[in-house]
């Protein structure tokens, strides 16, 4: 449904340090850039950072978030942790379980150093 998602930073190179470090723990390789932009490539789709062409401020979306698909309940611990000690900033409840039954997902919230939110998700496998 989506080609690319891109969120804006007051900081280029901060942000750029903070998702490869956050993206490398998916499977994301570096960063490429291009102009005032960062792209994050993997499995057909597209992340990027971007100042803002227009020169005013970036600004975060309230009520805005940005979901990341996870392979493991491990590995968004993982990213979660690498998040926080990037830059990036706790928000809402710990990494855990939610929900219950078939339907149950282990999520983990946290901000970029932009202010972001961003969730790491693990979905179970279907038996």
């Amino acid at each position: 449904m989506f080609s690319h998602i891109m969120l804006g930073t007051s900081d280029l190179e901060k942000s750029r340090q903070f998702y490869d470090a956050f993206l490398a723990e998916l499977g994301v390789p570096p960063g490429a850039a291009n102009k005032n932009r960062y792209f994050w490539r993997a499995n057909g789709g597209t992340f990027s950072v971007s100042t803002p062409i227009n020169g005013e401020a970036a600004t975060i979306g309230n009520g805005s978030t940005t979901g990341f698909a996870a392979s493991s309940t491990e590995q968004v611990d993982q990213a979660h942790a690498v998040g926080l000690a990037h830059g990036g900033v706790a928000c809402e409840d710990p990494p855990g379980w939610r929900g219950e039954g078939p339907a149950a997902l282990y999520l983990a919230y946290l901000r970029d150093p932009d202010g972001n939110k961003l969730c790491l998700a693990y979905r179970q496998p279907k038996v």
